[in-house]
């Protein structure tokens, strides 16, 4: 391989390993996966660019996707599809019918951003965001996967001490179809007092709640056997729900250490002593909020990628952060999440982790060399030097 005599990171080994622990609890997609892969070695990728500085990190990926997928012999077919406002502006539609049908045929679905300034004053249900929320109850991808690892590269770029962050490895594992963003009834009205109000449901079903929490037992199993489940079971009826069915579950893997934690608990340890967790189960909302918090641990959210699976049917892989309107088309992105979530995706929907390891170790050597986009790059830090987002893709040819 290209990569010989390169020591991959202790972070992207890790990282494989700790998001291999989800295989037990996805048998029939590993089966569903290995069964293309014997049939075919052209690989079906549904490419979502979306807005902001989408298309400008998905190009870089896509490249990277081909260079280091012809080393191994695979073949990416891509066919480009519109989401978020991209479809708005194009179909009236955050998400076009076509789009997702795209998508339930493909392989495997890379997306890199939606939404922006532009069309934040559309009604609700016309938003890009919606489109995002649509496309994952449509494949039905109820489990997202966030790896939040600090790469020893830029333990010194977190905004936290270097002793709080360093050895940081948590696997959140968030509900992703259920929940208040899914929730009815929902919408604008008045009350008795004829004051215009916002509403919201905040509703989980036995059974979602269950098959969530036998994924993160299973992950947590091939892990530190430690499993915090994170809700608000003070306050609401939903979240005891939750925890009920949690422990019910838990009684299945008694190698497990369950613990139960409040969100705002939750939030605040994370920051005080982030090394307490190993995975984390939570709702989508709550989900949404601690991902994020955990992704600026290693002080960016460019380097994170994510999944969003399910039990079959393609995954949706993308990275953690938003479209950043406010730099797009200045090519001062970084693509690295990007580059990382189609490692995550060769390595889980297409079974090909060799590919995926020639993009993490990639990643790895441009770190390495002290390659920083701007939202790494720390002025004043020796051997690291600022580069655009196009230069950055060069440089990860160079390494592929």
């Amino acid at each position: 391989m290209a990569l010989a005599g390169k020591q991959i990171s202790r972070a992207t080994q890790v990282a494989g390993r700790r998001m291999a622990a989800v295989r037990p609890a996805l048998a029939s997609r590993v089966s569903r996966s290995a069964r293309l892969n014997t049939v075919c070695k052209v690989h079906k990728i549904c490419v979502l660019p979306g807005d902001g500085i989408g298309p400008e990190i998905m190009e870089v990926a896509t490249k990277a996707l081909s260079v280091a997928g012809g080393k191994e012999g695979e073949t990416f077919e891509y066919k480009q599809c519109l989401i978020g406002g991209a479809a708005i502006d194009a179909t009236g539609k955050p998400l076009p019918d076509e789009t997702l049908e795209v998508a339930k045929q493909s392989n495997a679905v890379l997306l890199a951003a939606i939404g922006g300034y532009k069309w934040d004053t559309l009604p609700s249900a016309q938003r890009p965001e919606r489109g995002l929320l649509a496309i994952r109850a449509g494949l039905n991808a109820f489990a997202n996967l966030r790896p939040a690892i600090v790469p020893r590269q830029l333990a010194d770029s977190s905004p936290l001490k270097r002793e709080l962050v360093e050895g940081v490895d948590i696997l959140i594992v968030r509900e992703l179809v259920g929940g208040i963003y899914f929730g009815q009834p929902r919408g604008f009205g008045t009350n008795e007092k004829g004051e215009r109000i916002g509403y919201n449901t905040d509703v989980y079903s036995e059974p979602e709640v269950e098959r969530i929490a036998r994924v993160a037992f299973e992950a947590a199993r091939k892990r530190g056997k430690r499993l915090c489940s994170v809700e608000k079971s003070n306050v609401l009826e939903v979240s005891q729900l939750w925890k009920e069915v949690v422990i019910r579950v838990g009684a299945d893997y008694p190698d497990v250490e369950l613990s139960h934690m409040y969100i705002d608990n939750a939030a605040m340890q994370l920051l005080r002593n982030p090394k307490y967790f190993d995975v984390i189960v939570t709702g989508n909302i709550f989900g949404d909020i601690l991902s994020d918090e955990a992704s600026m641990l290693a002080g960016s959210l460019g380097l994170l990628p994510s999944a969003s699976i399910s039990g079959s049917g393609p995954g949706i892989y993308e990275p953690v952060h938003g479209s950043a309107p406010d730099i797009a088309g200045k090519d001062m992105a970084n693509p690295l999440a990007m580059v990382l979530s189609a490692a995550m995706m060769c390595r889980y929907d297409l079974a090909i982790p060799k590919v995926a390891d020639r993009l993490e170790g990639a990643v790895n050597a441009v770190l390495d060399a002290g390659l920083r986009t701007a939202d790494i790059y720390k002025a004043g830090t020796p051997n690291t030097r600022l580069v655009k987002c196009s230069e950055m893709g060069a440089e990860l040819m160079k390494h592929l």
